[in-house]
């Protein structure tokens, strides 16, 4: 019988594994298109005080991410909340952006472009990227 720290790898190996393979492409219905659809959660507080103008978010836009997603994207406003690394509290109004791209390099480098711009721009600690597969028809 094998040592028990192996089987322990072993097993935690197998779980490992197991995960991987839920992040297989979606099997969509006909008339469908496999895409990406990624959501950035910018926050609009300044940590030198004041926000993100409604100007400010415009020409943030129209010259950082509509030159890179011109097929079209979505924006909410919203308010939410997130711990920083101070271990504070930050409540905030934000954006939702989200993107629907194909899971190519090009679209998966923009989006990160877009993320690092916003956070050297607006002097943000983070922002939230969650990423998910969609079925899309048009």
């Amino acid at each position: 019988m094998p040592p028990l720290h192996h089987l322990v790898f072993v097993t935690a190996l197998a779980v490992a594994l197991g995960a991987c393979a839920s992040l297989q492409p979606t099997a969509c219905r006909q008339g469908e298109q496999a895409l990406v659809q990624d959501t950035l959660y910018l926050g609009t507080g300044k940590p030198q005080g004041g926000v993100v103008t409604p100007q400010e978010w415009d020409d943030f836009l129209q010259g950082t991410v509509t030159p890179r997603f011109p097929q079209g994207l979505s924006v909410l406003p919203a308010s939410g909340q997130w711990r920083g690394a101070d271990g504070a509290i930050v409540r905030e109004n934000s954006y939702l952006l989200q993107l629907v791209h194909p899971d190519d390099e090009a679209s998966d480098q923009s989006v990160g472009a877009i993320a690092a711009a916003y956070k050297s721009r607006f002097q943000q600690e983070a922002v939230l990227r969650a990423r998910s597969r969609a079925c899309v028809s048009f």
